[in-house]
Formats: C-alpha cells, sequence, structure tokens
C-alpha cells in the first residue's frame, strides 16, 4: 500500500524536492544568502515533510486499505466512513454499484426460480400423454412395432425424469426423509422399469444381496439406480448385469457391474463432470454427459461413497458404500 501511496504522490513528492534543490542552489550561486544556513532550513523541512507524510498516510490509506481487503460481496458493512471528498465520491460510487448489482441478481433469481417452475410444471403435464402413450403402445398388436415403440417411449421417460431431478437437487435437502428401505424391491422395481430396452438388447440380470434394508431416502436412492442401470444397459449387448449387495466393516456396499465397453482410464477422473461425455466415443450425440453428473451431486447428499472400476472393453463397475447409522445424524439434522 505505501507503494502505492508514493507512486500517487509521486509529482507532489518531485516537487517538493525539486523546490529544496533550488533555495540551496539559488543560496550556492548568491553571494548574499548564507547557504549552510539555506541547508540547515532545508534539512528541516525534509524532517518536517516526512513526518507530514507518514501522518497522511496513515490516515488516507485506511479507507482505501478497507477497501482493498473488504470481502468481495456485496456487504459494504466493513468499510469505514468516508472522510475526505474523494473517499466520499468512492463511496458513493461503491453504493450505487452495489445497490445496482443487488438489483440485478434479484433480477436473475426471481427469473431463474421462475423458469425451474415453468420447466417443473411442464415436466408433470408431460407425464400425463407420455401415460397415455404408454397405454396406447400395450394396444400395438405388431411385436416388433410394440418393442420399438416401448424403447422409444422409455428414452423419453428417461429424460424427463432426468431433467424433473436435476431442478429439484438443488433443493433436495428440503427433500430428504430417511427411514429404512426395502433395498431388494427397490432393485427390481428399478429392472423392471427397463425391460423392454432389456429384452431388445438381450441383457439379464443376476441379483444377490446380503443385507434386506438400508437407511436412505428411497426416492433419491432409486434415482441414483435408475441412472447406473440405465448407463449399464446402454453400453451393454447380450450379457448380464451383475447387481451385488454385500457387508465390509460394518458397511453395506451396492455393487452395479456390466460387461460392456468400459471406461477408458484417462476418462475416470472425469465422469462425474458435469457435461462429460466420453473421448472412447466422442461422435456418440445420445450421450448428455448428465447421468453420472447428477448421480454423483445425489450420492453426495445422501452420504453414499460412490466408486467406479473399468476395463476398456471388458466393462465397468459402479459400488455404493452406504453410510454407517451415526453418519444420518448429520442427514437428518440438515
Amino acid at each position: 500500500m505505501i507503494r502505492k501511496f508514493l507512486r500517487e504522490r509521486r509529482s507532489w513528492i518531485i516537487f517538493f524536492i525539486a523546490i529544496q534543490l533550488l533555495l540551496i542552489f539559488i543560496s550556492f550561486i548568491d553571494p548574499s544568502i548564507a547557504l549552510m544556513p539555506m541547508i540547515y532550513i532545508v534539512f528541516l523541512s525534509l524532517i518536517s515533510w516526512g513526518a507530514f507524510v507518514i501522518i497522511r498516510y496513515n490516515k488516507e490509506s485506511k479507507f482505501y486499505r478497507s477497501v482493498q481487503e473488504s470481502d468481495r460481496t456485496i456487504d459494504l458493512s466493513s468499510i469505514p466512513k468516508a472522510e475526505t471528498p474523494f473517499e466520499t465520491l468512492i463511496e458513493e460510487h461503491l453504493k450505487q454499484l452495489t445497490e445496482f448489482y443487488k438489483e440485478e441478481i434479484n433480477d436473475q433469481l426471481t427469473s431463474l426460480e421462475q423458469e425451474k417452475d415453468e420447466l417443473l410444471s411442464w415436466i408433470h403435464e408431460v407425464k400425463t400423454p407420455l401415460t397415455a402413450m404408454q397405454l396406447m403402445i400395450d394396444r400395438v398388436d405388431d411385436e416388433n412395432l410394440r418393442s420399438q415403440l416401448r424403447y422409444e417411449w422409455l428414452r423419453v421417460h428417461l429424460l424427463v425424469d432426468q431433467q424433473l431431478h436435476q431442478k429439484r437437487i438443488p433443493f433436495i435437502k428440503n427433500d430428504l426423509y430417511i427411514e429404512k428401505t426395502a433395498i431388494e424391491p427397490l432393485i427390481f422395481q428399478e429392472i423392471k422399469a427397463l425391460k423392454s430396452w432389456c429384452i431388445q438388447k438381450g441383457i439379464g440380470f443376476d441379483v444377490s444381496l446380503e443385507f434386506t434394508e438400508i437407511l436412505t431416502d428411497v426416492k433419491w436412492l432409486g434415482f441414483i439406480i435408475r441412472q447406473l442401470l440405465t448407463n449399464a444397459v446402454k453400453y451393454s449387448d447380450s450379457t448380464d448385469i451383475i447387481i451385488k449387495g454385500y457387508q465390509q466393516e460394518g458397511i453395506d456396499h451396492l455393487q452395479i457391474q456390466d460387461f460392456g465397453r468400459g471406461i477408458d482410464p484417462k476418462d475416470l477422473p472425469r465422469i462425474f463432470d458435469k457435461g462429460f461425455t466420453s473421448t472412447l466415443n466422442h461422435k456418440d450425440s445420445a450421450s448428455t454427459g448428465m447421468g453420472l453428473y447428477l448421480t454423483k451431486k445425489v450420492a453426495e447428499s445422501l452420504h453414499i461413497r460412490l466408486h467406479v472400476q473399468s476395463i476398456v472393453g471388458k466393462g465397468t463397475t459402479f459400488t455404493l458404500s452406504f453410510p454407517k447409522k451415526n453418519d444420518f445424524v448429520t442427514i437428518t439434522s440438515m
């Protein structure tokens, strides 16, 4: 700060020193003016001027230092009251900018909230024609056509469901309800929803569980399992998907293993990033890069640790490690 202060007052400092040098020069060339007394006067002037600069630095830099060190927020309460006309000018300008950005932020938040409500309303409304379409598809006599229609209907249904949960995730803490959940019915419910797709691709399931219940939010855990199963089915063909539940060191683990195309090792650190699709098949326009990102966000809210192992060409294994009972004190107190 002192360097900035001296740089700001540089012209004044140069002017003052030039005046002192001029006085010494005049006394040097003018015999009528004693040189030594003039040097003594200049010396006292420099000492007085130095003390004056120090006092002014401490007084003037207090306001600017507080501006520099203040938090990057729109709260100006940490900045002391302006004492000089220039400080007052800066203070008024900061207040005007703060009020302007407050209004802009409020307008943006209102707009975002309105868009979210409109989108949620649209999603709920579109579920009605989707249900009607499902009933109409069931009446189609041609088995091959019915299978294809069910597959396309399922794709639309999963995308709408993903969009719905994506808009709810920012407020997931308000929606959590932790209870004892029967894990097997939940898994089979999600498998049943993908039945037509699995039949079309020749995919079966091998389910074995060492535990029957877990403490969690059934709706959001269902979303996690749905996303992982969707990915497993999407990237597999004519093979089984193994779902295994086991206990280790007092922790429940749920493992979902497929034998599909796998994930490239260089992609593993990025698969949970928003919008990341893959470098293995980057031309796949059907991927949105949102499924695993949303899965990770929900898992973090439920204190579920998510691990992934994969070998290219051999398949991928996702493991959900559920929190211990004591960890739910944190979740239920949110």
